[in-house]
């Protein structure tokens, strides 16, 4: 896929931050840091950085913790070190993650490419934050947890307001950033630090009214999505279209970007509903991580179609593979080499995901004649 053709030179981030946690907390401190990171690093080393950092915390968790069941006991079976690690790989994320955007308009090398760099590699940060957390409070014992079916609806829930975000600035050509950002990010640093400091114990008692602290987070985040955050989307939409500032003309136009997510969320939801070996049960990690790397994918591609103007397809080619094996796994014809399709599957879209990513961004290097992890100019062949 070609980009270079279609890309405008002159495609800027434009971007609104009302969170008042953000605001007034968070800012002030991003801007005392970004003053000590070398004028001489690559804003995009930052963003890089901050996403190995994430990887780097996820996978040491599913080392200790694959099928999520690790923080089911008292004691828990993960070192207290893990937790308290998570913790600082989350906030240095965290804050990589925040201070890029200042660092590149502070050495003036803002460019589509590294706004490209940032949102592609969040949309994947997304869902391994999530699956990180779920480590914290364990899967369903019987007693105390989550099921896994309440997992892969936190992890559509989280995804689906990521989506919003760049489909509302898909129709608006503005990006009006969630407030559930900073607060999840918060909220994960504190829940790493108090699991370190008292054990996984704090999440096996109730803590209000009878509930415990993972389902007053869930009632939380399903209200906050549903009452705050997507009804904010439709308002600034409509907003925009009662001020003729819609990028998109036409209802299919602007309705075109959620088609791909919401088929692939379908095809997911019948594969784990109807899955005859239990799927999610039995593989839960490897489920979860498919379905956060397939979101990334498709939204990264509705990104560029934002950024370059351009139309977004309407059927993203990973939903004809996938379609393929729910449909054998659901009729039966896998038997018991389900798990080894969903393996099969899940680092084959890994895999193409990665080269995606990689061809990307060399196209838009050439393009733009820049770096991706430099400041240097490239020399014009």
């Amino acid at each position: 896929m070609s980009l270079r053709s279609s890309w405008p030179a002159s495609a800027t981030t434009s971007a609104v931050d009302t969170n008042p946690l953000s605001v007034y907390v968070m800012q002030p401190i991003w801007d005392k840091i970004i003053k000590i990171v070398p004028l001489w690093i690559a804003p995009n080393v930052l963003t890089f950085s901050g996403f190995v950092m994430i990887l780097v915390n996820y996978f040491l968790i599913s080392f200790y913790d694959w099928d999520y069941t690790a923080s089911g006991t008292s004691p828990g079976l993960v070192p207290t070190w893990v937790w308290l690690f998570s913790a600082f790989t989350t906030f240095c994320a965290y804050t990589l993650d925040s201070i890029d955007g200042k660092h590149a308009r502070r050495t003036q090398s803002s460019s589509p490419l590294g706004e490209l760099f940032d949102h592609g590699l969040d949309s994947w940060a997304t869902s391994i934050f999530v699956l990180s957390f779920f480590s914290v409070c364990s899967r369903d014992n019987g007693k105390t947890g989550v099921s896994v079916y309440t997992m892969y609806i936190y992890l559509s829930i989280v995804l689906f307001n990521f989506m919003c975000s760049h489909w509302e600035k898909y129709n608006t050509g503005v990006l009006f950033l969630p407030w559930g950002y900073d607060l999840s990010q918060v909220v994960l640093i504190a829940a790493y630090l108090l699991t370190g400091a008292v054990g996984v114990e704090v999440w096996h008692k109730p803590f209000l009214f009878g509930y415990y602290i993972t389902d007053i987070l869930v009632i939380l985040l399903i209200g906050f999505s549903l009452f705050l955050s997507f009804p904010q989307t439709l308002y600034n939409i409509r907003r925009a279209h009662l001020k003729k500032t819609l990028k998109n003309g036409s209802l299919y136009e602007g309705l075109l970007p959620l088609v791909s997510p919401l088929l692939l969320f379908i095809l997911l939801t019948v594969w784990v509903v109807l899955s005859p070996g239990n799927i999610l049960a039995k593989q839960p990690r490897l489920f979860l991580w498919m379905v956060g790397v397939a979101f990334s994918n498709v939204i990264c591609k509705v990104i560029i179609c934002q950024m370059s103007s351009t139309r977004p397809e309407l059927f993203h080619w990973f939903l004809f593979p996938l379609a393929l094996v729910v449909y054998a796994a659901i009729a039966g014809l896998l038997g018991w080499t389900e798990e080894m399709a969903l393996a099969i599957f899940t680092v084959s879209v890994t895999a193409a995901h990665v080269h995606y990513g990689i061809c990307v961004g060399r196209q838009l290097s050439k393009h733009f004649n820049i770096y991706i992890f430099s400041l240097k100019k490239r020399v014009e062949e």
